[in-house]
């Protein structure tokens, strides 16, 4: 005799879903990719889950509400974002690990260490790490004879000043990796990208440090919050 399937396992149905159980956002992206995703969706998938008496969504929206702006949340470091109502070390590691991501990504968009050819190369390149930055970074780029990149150097935090930024700073990294050149870069956290007369002061004194040794200064871009000044642009 043949034992028969018990009758529990003929008639049990397939898994389904309950009827309208909502989609997590983590479901959501696999089904229809992050694009489709709100702000606060995105977020909730970084953080992974929720908190005692909060979902990942609401914790998202919290952050949201109190940032007003993704650019504002973004340039958070780690150590503020943990200050945060649901953010311990490990969600807000995950939240500033992702903003930096997406910083390089952006940077990269112009490809892998193209030729600079104008301060939109600039931009492009540096643009995306410095604009929402709360203080003023100096940076240099130093390029090699077909104007690649060979490195970038943080020159100074802070202030603009040209009391600060002395030329041996500046050349100091370009003479040892042998560059051909450098393009000098800092931000304007004002947003505002026009030249202050200190801005122009520190030009004229690394252009003439750079003739001196023979290591040109080709331009000085200033970015600010979507746009950016390039000091070539006003003969110098």
């Amino acid at each position: 005799m043949v034992a028969r399937p018990s009758r529990m396992l003929q008639d049990t149905p397939p898994p389904v879903a309950r009827p309208g159980r909502r989609e997590r956002p983590r479901e959501r992206l696999a089904r229809l990719g992050p694009r489709a995703l709100a702000l606060r969706e995105l977020i909730a998938v970084i953080l992974g889950s929720g908190v005692r008496g909060a979902t990942a969504i609401e914790v998202a929206e919290r952050l949201l509400a109190r940032c007003g702006e993704v650019r504002d949340l973004a340039r958070r470091s780690a150590v503020e974002l943990m200050s945060f109502e649901g953010l311990g070390p490990a969600r807000a590691a995950r939240l500033a690990a992702a903003f930096e991501l997406g910083r390089r990504a952006a940077s990269d968009e112009a490809g892998e260490n193209p030729s600079i050819r104008g301060p939109r190369d600039v931009w492009l390149r540096m643009g995306p790490a410095l604009r929402d930055l709360e203080q003023e970074e100096f940076h240099t780029l130093l390029l090699n004879s077909q104007h690649r990149v060979i490195r970038e150097v943080l020159v100074t935090r802070g202030i603009l000043d040209a009391s600060l930024v002395h030329p041996r700073e500046v050349f100091r990294p370009a003479v040892t990796a042998g560059a051909a050149a450098v393009i000098l870069v800092h931000n304007h956290p004002s947003g505002d990208p026009s030249p202050s007369s200190e801005d122009r002061r520190v030009t004229r004194q690394m252009a003439g440090a750079g003739r001196l040794l023979g290591i040109p200064v080709l331009d000085h871009v200033i970015v600010g919050d979507g746009r950016w000044t390039a000091l070539s642009d006003e003969g110098f």
